[in-house]
């Protein structure tokens, strides 16, 4: 047995993550010089690539949807406790902090890992197949908690500005989580070939052609070192993020950036398991993780929000400005029309790839 374990403890996929929370731990609260910064990135980078590694040994493990669904909850729940945690500490200025970085979540998710995973599999296959009644019903939760929680507080009058009143973020809150919660059920349980892999054959694909899953007790360690993963790609992100606001100040870019690029590192490990999945010709995997993701990050992340107001200070603006209401309206037409027909060629994910770009360049460029 000690054999057993030293041998799987020198995979890179598992030291790796170590050093990298051993790394975290050190810098923890520190301001880095350069050279930790570019250790820092290094290992942030060596630790995206070991969570994917191990969502996926889980996700083989358990089948679809549940292996996609393991991935997105387990990295909303870290970036919901990295909002929380620079909200606590940030003072004024993250006061928009939760609302810009689910929608960066949202866009991302919804235009470049959608529109990356559909391009993807359509140039490998010429189309990209997918089940339009899975796919497009989670799309219609997306687009409902979004609007619920991104776009009402712009309109509300109970409170100056774009926030929510305490007993509407309650009932935004309450609903966000209702709603996941359902959708988790109709993913898992009740209407569960909805969200299973199907190639371009028409064929459902329960598991993985030409490979035995791995043990039970090989996937409960992959379970536990992708979370160590997670927590070390959040905390290092959250430890690089200085030198980020700094490299954003000087170039005279808008603070909203800073939560752009967070959620983009964040959002790395399923954007690689989602382009690998759409490689082998599992289009709907890919979905399961862009849409899924989409609503975890909004209905994990407002209940939370709304619990921690209870002993944060200041306002909390949720409201989107006019530009980023434009482009979600713009994304929830685009991706209805991609999913409702339940194949897409190259040119529905090039529109959504320049959504993203757009996105991009607004956020940089308002």
């Amino acid at each position: 047995m000690p054999v057993v374990i030293r041998s799987y403890l020198t995979q890179w996929t598992v030291f790796v993550p170590i050093i990298a929370i051993v790394v975290l731990a050190l810098t923890w609260g520190r301001d880095l010089p350069v050279v930790l910064v570019v250790v820092a990135a290094c290992l942030l980078g060596g630790a995206v690539l070991a969570a994917v590694h191990h969502a996926e040994v889980v996700a083989h493990r358990v089948g679809e949807p549940f292996g996609s669904l393991v991935l997105a909850i387990a990295v909303t729940i870290i970036e919901v406790a990295l909002i929380v945690t620079l909200m606590i500490s940030g003072g004024e200025k993250t006061q928009a902090l939760a609302r810009d970085t689910v929608f960066a979540a949202v866009m991302i998710t919804l235009n470049g890992l959608l529109g990356l995973s559909i391009l993807v599999g359509a140039l490998r296959r010429h189309v990209a197949v997918f089940n339009a009644e899975g796919t497009g019903g989670a799309f219609a939760t997306v687009a409902t908690l979004a609007t619920l929680s991104l776009v009402l507080p712009s309109f509300t009058t109970s409170r100056p500005g774009p926030q929510f009143s305490p007993a509407q973020l309650t009932f935004a809150a309450v609903a966000s989580l209702a709603l996941y919660a359902l959708f988790v059920m109709v993913q898992t349980s009740r209407h569960r070939e909805y969200f299973l892999p199907t190639t371009t054959s028409g064929k459902v694909i329960e598991a993985e052609e030409h490979a035995d899953p791995a043990s039970g007790r090989t996937a409960l360690a992959s379970v536990g070192v992708l979370m160590v993963a997670l927590i070390a790609v959040v905390g290092l992100a959250k430890g690089v993020s200085p030198s980020i606001e700094r490299s954003v100040d000087s170039i005279g870019l808008p603070q909203a950036v800073v939560g752009v690029v967070i959620a983009l590192l964040v959002l790395l490990p399923e954007t690689i398991a989602a382009v690998r999945s759409a490689a082998r010709d599992r289009v709907q995997t890919s979905l399961n993780l862009a849409v899924g993701s989409a609503m975890a990050s909004i209905g994990l992340t407002i209940p939370a929000i709304a619990i921690a107001m209870i002993w944060l200070d200041g306002p909390l603006l949720l409201g989107l400005g006019g530009t980023q209401m434009v482009l979600l309206a713009l994304t929830v037409a685009v991706g209805t029309l991609t999913i409702v027909p339940g194949r897409a060629n190259v040119l529905q994910g090039g529109v959504h790839i320049a959504l993203f770009a757009a996105f991009l360049f607004l956020a940089a460029s308002p």
